[in-house]
C-alpha cells in the first residue's frame, strides 16, 4: 500500500539538518523527493556516521537521504538553472535552505519559478526568516534557542543554560514546521488550485515553543526564570540521581501521581505539602538523598508497578532496545545501495491504511544525475559534455 503522499513530487535544495530531515519524513510518507546538491560543496547531511563499505568503496550512508533520488548540479552554471526550470514543471513543491536572496541570484526564487509553474509550493527554511533585521546573519541551533527566550529559563540557577543533546530549533522548529506548512499548502492548493510561498524561521518556531510561560508573561510581565516554576525545576518535578550514578525522572504533578510517588519512596508525610512545598529546597534535598539509596533499576522495580509518572533515564542503546521501541517498530532494517542491510530509525507516525514503505537506506550524492537528465530528454553525449564542463561540481 503506497504512503498517503504518493503522487506528491518534491525538489529538495536543502543541506545541514532541518531540510533533509523534513524531506526524509515526507519521503517516508510516500512523497517522491529529488535532492539536488552541489558536487563539490560540503554536504553536512551526508557527513555523519555510520561509514559502511563494499569490496571497493567506502562512504557514509546518508541516513537523511533515505528513499530519495539524488543529483548534483552547480547552480552557478546557467545550464543547471535551465535544468531546474525544466524539472519544476513536473514537481509540486520546492524546499530550500539558503540564506535569503541566494536562490534569487540563481534565478530559482519563488517569483521566477511561479512564472513557469503557477501552482508551485515553495518553502524556504532560514534561521531568522526572509524579512527580519537578522536575515543576513549566520546561525545554528544554539543561536536560535538563545534568541528565542527559551534558554533564559532553562537550566539551573547556579549553572546557567544547558545544551541539549539534540537540535531542538533545527528539527522541532525547522523540520516539522516546514512539514506542517507544506502539507497545509498542499490542502489549500487542492481546494483552490493555487500554490504559495512558505517562509519558515527557526527562531520564530523556537519563540512559539514558549507555549506554557509565554502567554502568562504577555499578561503579567513576569519573567519565568530558571527553577522558578513547576516544570523547570521549581518543584519536585525533576531528574534524580540514583546510587549507581544513573538517573530517574519524576513528572507526577497531579495529586494522585504525587501521592503514589511519596508512598513509594516511604515519605507519605510529604503528600499534604504537594509537589511545590513551601520549603522546596529542603524537601527536594530529602528526596534526592532517598533516591540515592537505591540503584536506578532497583527504583524501577518499585515504580514499574506504581502509577507515579516515573521513568528511567535510558542510554541510547537501552532506548533503542527498549520493549516500547521494539513494539512501536521505531527501528527498521533497510537495504543498502550495494546489497546488505542496515538499521535506521523509522517514522514516528503510524497509519492504519497507508503504512510506510521505506526506500533504500541512502545513496551518495549524484547517484541519479544521469537518470534524471535522461528523463528530461538529454542524450548520453550531452550528459558527458556537462560532466566535462563541470556542471555537476
Amino acid at each position: 500500500m503506497p504512503g498517503p503522499l504518493k503522487g506528491i513530487k518534491i525538489l529538495d535544495f536543502t543541506t545541514l539538518l532541518p531540510g533533509p530531515f523534513a524531506t526524509m519524513n515526507l519521503t517516508d510518507l510516500g512523497a517522491d523527493v529529488l535532492r539536488v546538491t552541489s558536487g563539490s560543496r560540503p554536504d553536512m547531511a551526508a557527513f555523519a556516521p555510520p561509514f559502511l563499505a563494499d569490496t571497493e568503496i567506502s562512504f557514509t550512508v546518508p541516513y537523511m537521504q533515505r528513499g530519495k533520488r539524488s543529483m548534483t548540479l552547480n547552480l552557478k552554471d546557467p545550464r543547471a538553472v535551465q535544468i531546474v526550470h525544466q524539472l519544476i514543471s513536473d514537481y509540486d513543491i520546492l524546499i530550500e535552505q539558503f540564506r535569503p536572496g541566494v536562490m534569487a541570484k540563481f534565478g530559482l526564487d519563488y517569483e521566477t519559478l511561479k512564472k513557469i509553474k503557477s501552482d508551485i509550493i515553495y518553502c524556504s527554511i532560514t534561521g531568522y526568516g526572509q524579512d527580519s533585521p537578522l536575515s543576513g546573519k549566520a546561525g545554528h541551533d544554539i543561536n536560535y534557542l538563545a534568541r528565542s527566550g527559551l534558554m533564559s529559563y532553562s537550566g539551573k540557577k547556579n549553572g546557567g543554560p544547558s545544551l541539549m543533546g539534540m537540535q531542538i530549533a533545527d528539527v522541532a522548529s525547522g523540520s516539522y514546521n516546514s512539514i506542517i506548512g507544506i502539507l497545509a499548502a498542499v490542502v489549500y492548493r487542492k481546494e483552490t488550485g493555487k500554490g504559495q510561498y512558505i517562509d519558515i524561521s527557526m527562531t520564530d518556531g523556537a519563540i512559539a515553543f514558549n507555549a506554557m510561560v509565554g502567554g502568562a508573561y504577555l499578561v503579567d510581565n513576569e519573567e519565568p526564570g530558571r527553577e522558578r516554576f513547576f516544570l523547570n525545576g521549581g518543584s519536585l518535578y525533576d531528574f534524580y540521581e540514583t546510587k549507581d550514578r544513573e538517573y530517574i525522572s519524576f513528572g507526577g504533578i497531579e495529586p494522585q501521581f504525587f501521592a503514589a510517588f511519596c508512598e513509594a519512596i516511604g515519605r507519605p508525610d510529604l503528600i499534604e505539602s504537594g509537589v511545590v512545598p513551601q520549603n522546596l529546597e529542603e524537601v527536594k534535598q530529602e528526596v534526592r538523598d532517598i533516591i540515592l539509596t537505591k540503584t536506578r533499576d532497583e527504583w524501577m522495580g518499585i515504580f514499574d508497578n506504581t502509577d507515579a509518572c516515573v521513568e528511567p533515564v535510558l542510554s541510547l542503546s537501552e532506548a533503542l532496545n527498549d520493549p516500547h521501541t521494539k513494539k512501536r517498530n521505531m527501528v527498521v532494517e533497510l537495504d543498502l545501495p550495494w546489497g546488505g542491510k542496515m538499521r535506521q530509525l523509522s517514522s514516528p507516525i503510524k497509519f492504519s491504511g497507508t503504512p510506510q514503505e521505506y526506500g533504500k537506506a541512502g545513496v551518495p550524492a549524484g547517484t541519479h544525475t544521469r537518470e534524471i537528465l535522461r528523463e528530461l530528454g538529454y542524450a548520453d553525449e550531452d550528459i558527458d559534455e556537462f560532466e566535462r564542463g563541470g556542471l555537476f561540481n
